[in-house]
This record gives C-alpha cells, sequence and structure tokens, in this order.
C-alpha cells in the first residue's frame, strides 16, 4: 500500500492499492491496444475532447485543487492557478496539434516530397510532487493530440492527484485507455521502460531519477525527454526599476514555497545596489503571510516532507559555517521553514552550487558584466535565467552568453504553452510546449514520391 499524508498536519489522508504486475500487464494492454484506434482518430475529434477536458479542469477545480493542497501543502490559491494553468495547456494544443504537426513540404528533385509526424504509441511518465497536475498535463495534452497513449508513475506522495488527473479524461470521454495512471513504487519503473509496449519516455525530477531513467531507455533505445532540477539566478543589474524587481524576484523565490525547478534560487545584484535591494527584498518577503495552506490568503505553506525541510536546514547551516549571513528567517519547525534570505554568499557554498528547493535564496554581489554571466554560468545547471535591466541593447548582448535553456528579461522564468521550455546541462535535455514539445514524441517521417 502507498500511504498519503497532510504534511502541514501529519493526518494520514488515504491508502492506495499499489499495482502488482498482473495489474501494470493489464493496464499495458489495454494503453496498446487503445493506441491502435486512438491514432486513427481525427484532430478534430481529439480537439472537441481535449476542450472538454480544459472544461472540467475549470468546472471543479476546488476539488481538484484541493487535493494537491491536502497532499503537498501547495497554499489553495497557488493550487487553483496549478488547475487553471492546466486548463490553458489542454486548450492551447486543442486549437494549435493539428497545424504543429501538418505535413511539411519540403522541395526537392521528387515530384512531391514531406515530412509527417505520426504518433509511436505508448510513453511514459514519471512525474514529481512539486506541481502535481501542470507536470503531467503539459506532457499529457501535446502527447494525447499527437495520436499517443500516456501512462503515469506518479510521485508516492500525490498518488490521489495522480487518480483525480486520470479522472479528468475520463469524465471528458476519452476512450478508456487514453491515459492511465499506474500506482507503482519506483522499483517498477526499470520493467515498465523495458516493456516493449512501451516506446518512449518523460520524466521531470532529480538528476539521479532522470540519469536512471536514461540510461534504462538509452539500453532499449527507446526516446526520453528530462527535465530536471534547476538553480536559476536572477540577476540585478545597476540601472533596473529595483521596486519592479524586487516584487519579480519576491515571486520568482517564494511561490509554491520555493518548491519549483524554475523558481529564481541565487539573487546575482550589482554592489552598488546591492543594500537598497536587500533592504526593499527583506521588507517585501517579510510580509509574505505563512500558515495553513488551505487558507486562501496564506502564501508560504509547508514543505512537502519533513526530510525536504532537513535537506535545506542543512544547506542553510553549511553555508553560514562558510561565512554566509542570515538576513531573514534560516530556522525550520517540522515541515515548515521559514522564508529565508541569506547574503555575503560565495559561489563554493552549498546555497549556491547546489539546488535549494524551498524558501530559502542566496545573495551574491558582482562588479561588472562579464563578473555577473560568470556566476550565472558557474552553475552546473542550465534551465533558465532571469535578467533585470532598463538597457535593452544590454539585455540583447547578454543573452547569447547564458548556458541556459531560457533568458528572461524583466520577469521571472516560467513556462507558457506558446513557447518552448527546457534546459541545458544537468537541467536535462529535449523540449515541452509549443511545436517543439509535441513534435518530442512523435515519428518525423521522410515522405518522398517520384513518378516514372
Amino acid at each position: 500500500m502507498i500511504t498519503s499524508k497532510n504534511p502541514y498536519n501529519g493526518e494520514e489522508i488515504a491508502q492506495i492499492k499499489e499495482f502488482d504486475q498482473a495489474d501494470i500487464n493489464k493496464a499495458l494492454d489495454l494503453a496498446d491496444n487503445t493506441f491502435k484506434t486512438w491514432r486513427e482518430t481525427s484532430y478534430k475529434h481529439r480537439s472537441e475532447l481535449m476542450m472538454k477536458a480544459a472544461t472540467e479542469l475549470k468546472e471543479n477545480k476546488q476539488e481538484y485543487a484541493r487535493m494537491i493542497t491536502l497532499e503537498m501543502g501547495k497554499p489553495i490559491s497557488q493550487s487553483i492557478s496549478e488547475i487553471e494553468k492546466c486548463a490553458w495547456v489542454c486548450e492551447y494544443y486543442a486549437e494549435n496539434a493539428e497545424k504543429h504537426l501538418e505535413n511539411e513540404i519540403i522541395e526537392t528533385d521528387a515530384d512531391t516530397s514531406y515530412v509527417s509526424y505520426e504518433p509511436i504509441g505508448v510513453v511514459l511518465a514519471v512525474m514529481p510532487w512539486n506541481y502535481p497536475f501542470w507536470q503531467v498535463f503539459r506532457f499529457a495534452a501535446p502527447a494525447l493530440m499527437a495520436g499517443n497513449i500516456g501512462v503515469l508513475k506518479h510521485a508516492s506522495n500525490v498518488m490521489q492527484s495522480a487518480e483525480n488527473i486520470q479522472k479528468v479524461f475520463e469524465r471528458a470521454g476519452f476512450p478508456k485507455g487514453c491515459f492511465q495512471n499506474l500506482p507503482i513504487s519506483s522499483s517498477k519503473v526499470e520493467g515498465i521502460l523495458r516493456d516493449k509496449r512501451v516506446k518512449a519516455a518523460t520524466l521531470t525530477g532529480s538528476k539521479p531519477a532522470g540519469s536512471s531513467v536514461a540510461s534504462i531507455a538509452g539500453e532499449e533505445i527507446k526516446k526520453t525527454v528530462l527535465e530536471l532540477g534547476g538553480s536559476n539566478a536572477l540577476v540585478i543589474f545597476k540601472d533596473a526599476n529595483i521596486e519592479e524587481a524586487v516584487k519579480t524576484c519576491v515571486q520568482a523565490r517564494f511561490q509554491n514555497t520555493g518548491q519549483s525547478c524554475i523558481a529564481g534560487k541565487r539573487l546575482i545584484v550589482h554592489e552598488d545596489i546591492a543594500d537598497s535591494f536587500i533592504k526593499k527584498f527583506k521588507e517585501q518577503v517579510s510580509e509574505l503571510k505563512s500558515g495553513d495552506p488551505s487558507e486562501e490568503d496564506t502564501f508560504i505553506g509547508v514543505l512537502s516532507r519533513e526530510d525536504l525541510a532537513e535537506d535545506l536546514e542543512k544547506q542553510v547551516n553549511d553555508s553560514v559555517k562558510q561565512g554566509a549571513k542570515i538576513v531573514l528567517g534560516g530556522k525550520r519547525k517540522g515541515t515548515y521553514f521559514e522564508p529565508t534570505i541569506i547574503s555575503n554568499v560565495n559561489k563554493e557554498m552549498p546555497i549556491f552550487k547546489e539546488e535549494t528547493f524551498g524558501p530559502a535564496i542566496s545573495i551574491t554581489t558582482f562588479k561588472d558584466d562579464e563578473e555577473a554571466v560568470s556566476l550565472v554560468n558557474y552553475s552546473d545547471f542550465g534551465l533558465g535565467v532571469s535578467i533585470f535591466t532598463e538597457d535593452v541593447e544590454r539585455a540583447k548582448r547578454l543573452v547569447p552568453m547564458f548556458d541556459d535553456g531560457a533568458v528572461f528579461v524583466n520577469e521571472l522564468v516560467k513556462s507558457d504553452p506558446r513557447l518552448p521550455f527546457g534546459g541545458t546541462k544537468i537541467s536535462g535535455y529535449g523540449r515541452e510546449l509549443s511545436a517543439d514539445g509535441i513534435r518530442e514524441f512523435v515519428n518525423r517521417k521522410t515522405v518522398y514520391f517520384n513518378s516514372y
């Protein structure tokens, strides 16, 4: 049995029966058989169902959001926003999938030559707990619209949200087997990956999990897309609009109680404005309301598990031992970690070098553009970077210098269905969302016609 617990109060929410091998085989048989008919359906038919899924999400967002909050502690207002964003990605692909996958005519010596985009079959999604709906829907919406089938191995602490995701597609009228939740432990992932009925895999999670899935899939010569950790920098240049930058950086770091791959985790501030920036930043962070995640005005909830709070506590304490200074917060109680600001941080400290998954942010200063770029790129991660400057030409000049998969100017890094999303270095490979995302799990088939 898999136990679901409320991280805020420790109460048990549910016991979920884990699939045995017979259950897994039955689910994969259903998925494989459903693919044979689903791939033949029209884009119009798929689009109608996907729009119904969007409607289902919007009409029952309170139901789905409540379970997110109960299972992993996300403040309820943010859980509702997550469900609404899932509806958006469903609508986006319902409206754009056919255009993204239409035949691409290529002029050659042939009478006609083109590239077609065809579904590949059953795709396994291994997903994390921090955005239990969004991470899944940004895979599922394009995968199903492309004619593929989805099977989900979700994190063990959000198994009821996983069941709810399957329920969304069933309520929307998708054929049984189009999308299935597999309540299993991580130990059973390898067997599913190696199963011939499964053609590819996508994973959002940690580097060790991504490395494991990629190596197994590599042995089987199966396509993977990995969206792994991040340690995004927020770079504040001397000419930045400090008032607006502070507001954006608070949101970038502390939404979802800091439990986000794309959160801004390293504040890199020009030394001439550091004191004034830190003062204003501290004031706004101090005003964030912590408390019961089920209350509408709570902004900072709890971490999803106590061991994660302990990990963050160690990163903070070890950095302080090396000379960092706590400007705000720094204390833990169970799964709750105070919103924390740490200054005097250098690039060798854990809070700079490692991914911090919780409401703590480091501050490092720089002298010039070259040093700022060097500090950003020093990280092993490469998901995204935000830069804050009023100088458009500087921004354009600096964009190519960053190693990351995304650069946002005067804005926090965020995922948008219309834009490709993914990282470099140990943040993973492949892209989700936009046309790039829907083309990750298709057969790009070259077609060449000649007449005699």
